[in-house]
C-alpha cells in the first residue's frame, strides 16, 4: 500500500483500488492520525470536488460521501457548504445527485457540537438556499429555449421540491434568520438571486410549478420578518406542561395533599414564564378535558371532585404566592373570561354532566374568595346567555339524573357530618350507626362521598374512622340476636368500605401511621398479608392462611352443617381469617368426591348469606391458589369463585344485603381481574350500572414495550397534550420497566420533527414516569433514590451537548429536578442550576421553533 500524502491522493487511491465504502472508511481512519476532524480537513469538499470531475458524477466516490454522512463522519454544516460551492449547472446529472445527497439529511437538520459549530450550520443552510435559488434561477433562464424546455422543467421541479423542503420547516427558516443576522452581506446575495428567480417566473408553463416558485420566493422573503412574528406569537394560550401535571393529580393522585401540587404548579410557571392569567386558565382547561374524557363511574366522580373541591383550595393556596402588582382575584377573572371564549368544550363538559358546570364553579370560586360578587355574577351571565344558543342538553333520559357536580359540592358537607358523626361513643348504642351507613350504602352515595372525602384530604381521616368501627365489633358482651345482627352488619359494612377504598384509592390510604408499637388493626394486618393488589403476588400457602386448626375445623362444620351462619357470639375477624383454610379443606373435600356440587353450593351461600365480607376473604385465598394452578387445574376453583360471587336471592338475609352485595361485586371484579385474564374464564359480577374498571388493561397484547411507548407519546405529541388514558398507560409501562427508556426512547425521533412541542410533550412524560413511583418512596424501599435518576437523566440529556434531541431530555430533567427538589432536599440544587443555564442558551440560539 503506497504511502499517503494527502487527502486527495487518499480518495483517489480508493478509487483505483475500487475499495467498497466500509473499506474506504476503515483505511482513512489509518491513514490519518486518531482524533483528526474530517472537517477541518474538508473531507466533504474533497469527495465531491473528485466526484464532479466529469460530465456526469463518479458514483463510487458519491458512495464514500454517503457512507460518510451516514456514519457521521462528516458534519450536515460541511456537506452543504460543499454543495453550495458547485456552479455549474449545466451539468444536469451532476446537480440531480447534490439534490438527492440533501435528501439524506434535510428534514432532520441538526448539530452535535459546540456553539461555533452550531452557527456554522446556519450558515451553511443560508449557502445552499442560495445556492437553490441560483440553480432554479438558471433553469427559469433555459426555459427560454424551446429546445431544452422540456429538461429544464424537470430540473427546476427536482430544485424546487428541495427547496419547499427547506422551506417548509420554521427550525430550518429561524437557522437562516439567525446565519442572516450573523452575515448580513451574504443576505444580499439571497436577495440578488431571488430577484433573479422572480424575474423570470414568466418563462415557466406550468403553472403548478409556477405557483410553487412562487409559494418558495414568499418563504424566503419572511424570514427577514421571523422576530417580529414570532413575538405576536409568543402570546400562547397552550401550555401542554401545566395540562400534564394537573392531569396527573386528578387522574392518579387525588388523595394527595394539594401543597406539593401547588409547588409543582409554580415551578412550572416561573420555569415557563407564563403569565397568571394563562396560567390559571390552563388549569382550567386541563380540568374540563379531564372530566369530558372520564369513563362513566367512580372516575367520572373522582374527577368532578377534582374540579369542583380541589382545584379551588389549590388556586386559594396559589393565591398567597406573589403574583406581581395585579390582584390575584384578577388573574382568576381574567382566566375565566378567557375560559368563556371556549364554548365548544364548555358545551361539552355541560352535556357530559347534565348541568351548567362553569357557573356551579364561578360560585365556588365565589366562595373561596377567589372571585367577587360583581365578578362572579358578570361571569354567570355571559355563560348563561351563551348557553341559550348551545344545543338541548336535557333529554327525557337524563331529564331526572342528578347531576354529578352539584351532588358533590352537597356531599362535601355531608363529609364533615359523618365524621362528627361517628367521633360520638356507639359501644352503647351502635344501632344509631346503622341508618348513617344505611344511608351511605344507597345508590352512589358511597362514592360520591369517597371522591369528596378525598378531594378535601379527609379520606385517610374517614378511613381511621371506619377501622375503629371495625375494631368495635371484636367485644361482644351477653348480646342477643338484635345485637348480633347490627354487630355483624357493622363489621360488614366498615371491612366492605374499607376493601373499596384501598382498591379505588391505594391501600396508602388505610395503613396508619408510624407510632408507639401496639395491636396492629385486623382489617390492616388482612389487607397487607391476604388482600389481591396490582403487582402484589399472594401465596396461597403462607401463614396468615393457616390458621388454628381447631377453628378451622369449627368452622367447616358450622358452614356444612348449619342452614344458615348463626350470628350470636360470632367472632367476626376470626372467621375471617380462619375461612381460606376453611375452604382449602371444602375444595379438597370436593375434589376427591366427598362433597358433591349441591353441598358446595350450599356452603358457599352459607358464606355470602349473611356477611359478604366472608365470601370476600375466601375469593382472595382462592385467587392466590388458582395462580398457583395449571390451567387444568382450575375449573372447581374457579367454580367456587363464581358461586360465591353470585348473589343470594334469600328473605332472611339481613339489612341492606343488595347494596352490600353491589359493593362485594365491585371488590371481586378487581380481585379476579389477573387470573380471569390469565385463564380466559368468564364470571358474571352483580351488574352495577357502569364499568368498575375502565382503565384495566390497556397494553396491547405481544406488542414489546418500546413499539407500544412510541405510539402512545406519538399521540401525545400529535394531539400537544397528555390524556388520561396516556397517563395509565405510560404508569403501566413504568412498572413493567422502569428505566430510562421512557424518557429517552420518544425525545430522540420527535425533538428534531418538532422541539417546541417534543419539549412541552417530553417533560409531560418525564411527570408522569417519575412522580408517581417517587411519591411513593417510602412504600417501595428498593427503589433509587430521586436524585440517582434525576442526575442519571441528566448525564444522558447532556451527553451530547445536542439543541436537537438534547433539547428535548434537557428540558424534561430540569422539570423534573425543580419539581422534586422541594421534597429531596439540595442534593439536587446543583443540577439543578445548571440545566436551566443550558435551556437558556439554547433558547436564545433558536428563537423560533
Amino acid at each position: 500500500m503506497m504511502k499517503v500524502v494527502n487527502l486527495k491522493q487518499a480518495i483517489l487511491q480508493a478509487w483505483k483500488e475500487r475499495w467498497s465504502d466500509y473499506q474506504w472508511a476503515i483505511n482513512m481512519k489509518k491513514f490519518f492520525p486518531r482524533g483528526t476532524t474530517w472537517d477541518i480537513l474538508n473531507l466533504a469538499e474533497a469527495l465531491l470536488e473528485q466526484a464532479m470531475i466529469g460530465p456526469s458524477p463518479n458514483p463510487l466516490l458519491l458512495s464514500y460521501l454517503k457512507y460518510a454522512i451516514s456514519s457521521q463522519m462528516v458534519s450536515y454544516s460541511s456537506v452543504l457548504m460543499a454543495i453550495s460551492k458547485f456552479d455549474d449547472f449545466s451539468r444536469d446529472l451532476c446537480v440531480q445527485s447534490l439534490l438527492e445527497i440533501m435528501d439524506m439529511f434535510c428534514d432532520r437538520l441538526s448539530c452535535h457540537g459546540k456553539a461555533e459549530e452550531c452557527i456554522g450550520l446556519c450558515r451553511a443552510l443560508m449557502s445552499v438556499l442560495n445556492w437553490m435559488l441560483r440553480c432554479a434561477a438558471f433553469y427559469t433562464e433555459k426555459m427560454k429555449e424551446p429546445l431544452e424546455q422540456g429538461s429544464a422543467e424537470n430540473q427546476l421541479t427536482m430544485c424546487l421540491e428541495r427547496l419547499a423542503k427547506i422551506l417548509g420547516s420554521t427550525k430550518n427558516r429561524a437557522l437562516i434568520h439567525i446565519a442572516k443576522l450573523e452575515e448580513t452581506p451574504s443576505w444580499s446575495a439571497i436577495e440578488q438571486s431571488l430577484s433573479k428567480l422572480g424575474d423570470n417566473l414568466g418563462h415557466i408553463s406550468n403553472s403548478q410549478l409556477q405557483s410553487q416558485a412562487e409559494e418558495c420566493i414568499g418563504l424566503v422573503k419572511s424570514i427577514p420578518t421571523m422576530l417580529s412574528v414570532h413575538a405576536e406569537q409568543l402570546n400562547k394560550t397552550g401550555f401542554p406542561t401545566i395540562h400534564a401535571v394537573v392531569l396527573l393529580e386528578g387522574t392518579m393522585n387525588l388523595t394527595g395533599e394539594p401543597q406539593p401540587l401547588v409547588e409543582q404548579l409554580m415551578m412550572v410557571k416561573r420555569m415557563q414564564r407564563i403569565p397568571s392569567p394563562l396560567f390559571i386558565l390552563e388549569i382550567w382547561k386541563a380540568c374540563f378535558v379531564g372530566l369530558i374524557e372520564s369513563p362513566e363511574g367512580t372516575e367520572e366522580l373522582k374527577w368532578t371532585a377534582f374540579t369542583f373541591l380541589k382545584i379551588p383550595q389549590v388556586l386559594v393556596k396559589l393565591k398567597k404566592y406573589p403574583q406581581g402588582e395585579k390582584d390575584f382575584t384578577e388573574d382568576v377573572n381574567c382566566a375565566f373570561e378567557f375560559l368563556l371564549k371556549l364554548t365548544p368544550l364548555l358545551d361539552k363538559a355541560d352535556q357530559r354532566c347534565n348541568c351548567d358546570c362553569t357557573s356551579l364553579l364561578f360560585q365556588e370560586c365565589g366562595k373561596q374568595g377567589l372571585l367577587s360578587e360583581a365578578n362572579m355574577n358578570n361571569l354567570i351571565a355571559k355563560r348563561t346567555a351563551d348557553r341559550e344558543h348551545a344545543p338541548r342538553l336535557k333529554s327525557p333520559e337524563n331529564a331526572n339524573i342528578q347531576p354529578n357536580p352539584g351532588l358533590i359540592l352537597r356531599a362535601e358537607p355531608t363529609v364533615t357530618n359523618i365524621l362528627k358523626t361517628m367521633d360520638s361513643d356507639h359501644s352503647k348504642t351502635p344501632e344509631g350507626l346503622l341508618g348513617v351507613l344505611g344511608h351511605m350504602l344507597s345508590g352512589k352515595s358511597l362514592d360520591l362521598l369517597l371522591a369528596a372525602a378525598a378531594a378535601t384530604g379527609k379520606l385517610k381521616v374517614f378511613a381511621r374512622k371506619f377501622i375503629k368501627l371495625n375494631e368495635l365489633t371484636k367485644h361482644i358482651s351477653g348480646e342477643g340476636s338484635k345485637a348480633a345482627s347490627v354487630r355483624a352488619l357493622l363489621f360488614d359494612i366498615s371491612f366492605l368500605m374499607l376493601c373499596h377504598v384501598a382498591q379505588t384509592y391505594g391501600s396508602e390510604v388505610i395503613l396508619s401511621e408510624a407510632g408507639p408499637p401496639g395491636e396492629v388493626p385486623f382489617f390492616e394486618t388482612w389487607m397487607q398479608t391476604c388482600m389481591p393488589e396490582e403487582g402484589k403476588i399472594l401465596n396461597p400457602d403462607h401463614p396468615c392462611f393457616r390458621p388454628d386448626s381447631t377453628k378451622v375445623e369449627s368452622l367447616v362444620a358450622l358452614l356444612n352443617n348449619s342452614s344458615e351462619m348463626k350470628l350470636v357470639q360470632m367472632k367476626w375477624q376470626e372467621a375471617c381469617l380462619s375461612i381460606s383454610a376453611a375452604i382449602l379443606e371444602i375444595l379438597n373435600a370436593w375434589e376427591n368426591g366427598v362433597l358433591t356440587f349441591e353441598s358446595v353450593q350450599k356452603i358457599t351461600d352459607n358464606i355470602k348469606g349473611k356477611v359478604c365480607s366472608m365470601a370476600v376473604c375466601a375469593v382472595a385465598w382462592l385467587v392466590a391458589h388458582v395462580r398457583m394452578l395449571g390451567l387444568d387445574e382450575r375449573e372447581k376453583s374457579l367454580q367456587m369463585i363464581r358461586q360465591l360471587a353470585t348473589p343470594l336471592y334469600a328473605e332472611n338475609t339481613l339489612q341492606f344485603y343488595s347494596e352490600r352485595v353491589v359493593i362485594m361485586s365491585s371488590i371481586l371484579e378487581h380481585m379476579c381481574a389477573d387470573v380471569l385474564q390469565q385463564t380466559a374464564a368468564n364470571i358474571k359480577f352483580s351488574a352495577t350500572g357502569v364499568v368498575t374498571m375502565p382503565y384495566w388493561n390497556f397494553l396491547p397484547a405481544k406488542k414489546p414495550i418500546k413499539e407500544v411507548l412510541m405510539g402512545v407519546f406519538s399521540k401525545v405529541l400529535e394531539k400537544g397534550w397528555v390524556d388520561s388514558r396516556s397517563i395509565h398507560i405510560f404508569d403501566t409501562l413504568s412498572a413493567h420497566g422502569r428505566s430510562l427508556l421512557v424518557l429517552q426512547q420518544p425525545c430522540q425521533g420527535a425533538a428534531e420533527r418538532d422541539p417546541e412541542r417534543a419539549r412541552n410533550a417530553g417533560c409531560g412524560v418525564a411527570l408522569l414516569h417519575f412522580l408517581p413511583g417517587h411519591a411513593a418512596a417510602d412504600a417501595h424501599p428498593p427503589r433509587p433514590h430521586p436524585a440517582q435518576s434525576a442526575h442519571r437523566l441528566l448525564q444522558v440529556a447532556y451527553a451530547d451537548g445536542s439543541s436537537g434531541q438534547g433539547s428535548c431530555q434537557a428540558v424534561c430533567v430540569v422539570c423534573l429536578q425543580l419539581l422534586l427538589l422541594p421534597q429531596q432536599g439540595a442534593d439536587l440544587s446543583l443540577a439543578a442550576q445548571e440545566a436551566p443555564r443550558r435551556y437558556r442558551g439554547l433558547h436564545q440560539s433558536l428563537p423560533v421553533g
